[in-house]
């Protein structure tokens, strides 16, 4: 089993909570995602490096356009 953790710090807590709340439909059963403050943990799991990128890339698409809808831009 492959393990993915990424970790986002934005500049405020409503920034993050924001973020996560646009993000949790699209992550549910795939992405684990923990929010503590002003930080973001996403943690993800896999059996094969294939479905981890897909998973990753996917999260990272969805991070950027959360980001740009709630006006800011990505710098991680």
């Amino acid at each position: 089993m492959l393990s993915l953790e990424l970790v986002v710090d934005y500049p405020d807590s409503k920034t993050a909570e924001a973020v996560m709340k646009a993000l949790d439909p699209d992550n549910g059963g795939y992405v684990k995602s923990v929010i503590s403050g002003n930080v973001i943990t996403f943690s993800i799991e896999a059996s094969n490096a294939g479905t981890m990128r897909n998973t990753a890339d996917d999260l990272m698409a969805c991070l950027k356009t959360a980001e740009e809808a709630i006006g800011i831009t990505a710098s991680h």
